[in-house]
C-alpha cells in the first residue's frame, strides 16, 4: 500500500502510529488508548468493518480446530470475541486464558461473559505479551488477534508465545496486513485514512485514538515480513492465508 511504511526507527525508539517515541513511552500510551476505547470496542469492530471481522475471526478459530481439554492463551483479547468462540467449540472442556494490557477491556469481557452465562473455563490475566505471566511450555494453543502491531517489541512477543507453548503447539495470528489487489488498496487507504477516525469521532466520541489504530495498520510488517519475523523467534512451519484481499492475514506457526 502506498502509505505503509516499514522504516526502523533508531535504538530505542518505536513506532506510535506514525510518531517515533521512547520504548518506554509506547505501552502507556498504547494503554491509553485501550482504555479509551474499551466501551466501544466491539461497536467500533462492527461499524468500522461492516461485519467482516466476525468472518475473520470465526476463520480463526475454524484454522484452529481447537480440542476439548485445550489449555489456550488469548492475548489482546479482553472482550472475549475470540475466547468466547474457542469456548463453544470445545464445548467448554479446557480452559480459555484471555491476557490483555487493561482492565477497563477485560472488565468488557468478564461482564460480556457473566451476561452469556459463561462463568466457568474463563481465566482472565491483566498482562503484557512481552512478559506473559505464564508458565514454560503451559499451552496448547497461542491466539492474538488485532493485538500484535500494538506490543512494542514484537520480537519479545513472539519469543514469549513459543516459550508458553508446549511442544507442538500451534500460534495463531489474525492482523490487519497488506491489501495485495491494486485497486482495493486505494481505496481502503481513502476509507480508513478519511472516514475511520471521524467515525470514531462521532461514535466513540475519541478521533485520537482511532487515528492511531489506522496509523499502526500501516506500520505493521507485510505477509512475508512477519513470516521472517516468526521464524527468526523460533515458530516452526509458517504459513498465511489473505483475507479480503489482504485487509487482514492469518498467520500460523508451530512450536515444535
Amino acid at each position: 500500500m502506498s502509505s505503509r511504511s516499514s522504516e526502523t526507527p533508531p535504538a530505542g525508539q518505536t513506532h506510535f502510529g506514525f510518531r517515533s517515541v521512547s520504548e518506554n513511552e509506547k505501552t502507556p500510551l498504547v494503554h491509553g488508548v485501550f482504555r479509551n476505547v474499551a466501551d466501544n470496542y466491539d461497536l467500533m469492530n462492527d461499524l468500522m468493518s461492516g461485519g467482516i471481522h466476525r468472518l475473520w475471526k470465526a476463520a480463526m478459530v475454524d484454522w484452529l480446530r481447537p480440542r476439548p481439554g485445550w489449555q489456550v492463551l488469548d492475548v489482546a483479547g479482553g472482550t472475549g470475541d475470540i475466547a468466547f468462540r474457542i469456548q463453544d467449540r470445545i464445548d467448554g472442556e479446557g480452559t480459555i486464558h484471555v491476557c490483555d494490557l487493561t482492565w477497563d477491556m477485560l472488565s468488557v469481557g468478564r461482564d460480556r461473559a457473566i451476561d452469556q452465562g459463561r462463568l466457568q473455563g474463563l481465566n482472565w490475566i491483566c498482562g503484557n505479551a512481552e512478559t506473559l505471566p505464564l508458565p514454560d511450555r503451559s499451552m496448547d494453543a497461542y491466539t492474538i488477534a488485532f493485538g500484535l502491531r500494538n506490543v512494542t517489541r514484537m520480537d519479545r512477543a513472539l519469543s514469549e508465545a513459543r516459550r508458553v507453548l508446549k511442544p507442538g503447539g500451534r500460534f495463531l495470528c489474525l492482523e490487519f496486513s497488506q491489501v495485495v489487489l491494486p485497486l482495493l488498496d486505494r481505496l481502503y487507504d481513502l476509507y480508513s485514512f478519511r472516514l475511520l477516525p471521524a467515525l470514531g469521532g462521532m461514535v466513540a466520541g475519541d478521533r485520537e485514538s482511532y487515528q492511531y489504530l489506522v496509523e499502526s495498520i500501516r506500520r505493521f510488517p507485510a505477509q512475508e515480513d512477519l513470516v521472517q519475523r516468526m521464524v527468526a523467534n523460533g515458530l516452526e512451519q509458517v504459513r498465511y492465508r489473505n483475507l479480503s484481499g489482504g485487509i487482514a492475514a492469518l498467520h500460523s506457526a508451530w512450536r515444535l
